[in-house]
């Protein structure tokens, strides 16, 4: 797949803190790739490098082929976590400016706002100052301003933050869509579920260094381990009687007369033998191998480098 965006051998130090050390990533063109990584990582000083915020201290990024410059600050949107919008001011004058500020002309800016604002069912915020808006309704007015010129590449920087499911869903779709129109998008996040479900690649940064990239799917594939998950009606005695030494229970559940049982297989054992020993102790209704999910990876691969909960990750950089 053709690259768009090329980060080769990146370096940024502040003062005696290596903020990103010799971070290569390659990010192909029409696809929605996940930043992902604790706090801290060198995210955010990997952005800034790319919206030419900051330069780096070593290595270089190419737009296309060509190195990074200038002239390419209008082909790309960004959405920062922190939002930038004019608190006195109104919504729609605001976003008019912004707009035009990208180098769109006040009539299709005005055309281009009122579909959006239209398609958001915000019409009603235009005079509104910013200050009177709730925090989810000031993101979907500048998402509306990231977007407006059509740049080829979007950095969204947890672009869920503060919205209900429900305004979640529609920003979620909304990506999808652009995606599927030709841009592409860089799409920070600590939501590992949206990350599966929009994804098509990712790099994982820690303590400035890249530790992880590819294909979700080959990902979470390199990441199995042998387990799979076996529903039958049938009793847990059946079960162990049925079982040999090449196949380790983990977990075993039971829900309205189904019992569920998670196995992990020996190095030598396989699942048509799991399956095969399970028939033996009940009428099988599912069997599946258990992926490990991004948000399983993600915590590994990090490990004790940062405070984590049980059941999910919620860090902010």
């Amino acid at each position: 797949m053709e690259t768009l965006l090329s980060i080769q051998s990146i370096e940024k130090n502040f003062d005696k803190f290596k903020a990103l050390d010799n971070v290569s990533i390659d990010i192909p063109t029409g696809s929605i790739f996940g930043l992902l990584g604790p706090n801290g990582a060198g995210k955010t000083t990997l952005i800034r490098i790319i919206n030419q915020i900051t330069g780096p201290d070593k290595g270089h990024v190419t737009f296309k082929g060509q190195p990074l410059n200038g002239s390419h600050i209008s082909t790309i949107g960004y959405l920062p976590e922190e939002r930038g919008l004019y608190k006195k001011m109104a919504v729609g004058e605001q976003a008019l400016y912004l707009a035009q500020l990208k180098g769109v002309s006040k009539k299709d800016a005005m055309d281009k706002l009122k579909y959006w604002f239209r398609k958001f069912e915000i019409e009603s915020w235009w005079n509104k100052k910013v200050e009177e808006l709730s925090k989810g309704m000031q993101q979907k007015v500048q998402f509306i301003t990231t977007v407006i010129h059509e740049p080829e590449l979007l950095i969204f920087d947890e672009p869920f933050s503060g919205f209900d499911p429900i305004n979640a869903n529609l920003l979620k779709n909304e990506i999808i869509d652009l995606s599927k129109k030709g841009a592409t998008i860089i799409f920070s996040t600590h939501n590992m579920a949206s990350v599966e479900e929009m994804c098509d690649n990712i790099a994982l940064i820690n303590r400035g260094q890249k530790v992880l990239d590819g294909r979700v799917n080959d990902i979470r594939a390199t990441y199995k381990t042998a387990r799979y998950e076996i529903g039958f009606d049938g009793a847990f005695d059946k079960i162990a009687a049925a079982m040999t030494s090449a196949y380790t229970i983990e977990d075993i559940s039971n829900s309205h007369g189904i019992t569920k049982v998670r196995i992990k297989l020996s190095e030598k054992a396989t699942s048509s033998d799991a399956l095969h020993q399970m028939l033996k102790a009940g009428n099988v209704h599912s069997f599946f191998e258990v992926i490990p999910s991004m948000n399983d990876i993600f915590i590994q691969v990090v490990g004790g480098d940062a405070s984590q909960s049980n059941n999910s990750v919620s860090y902010t950089e």
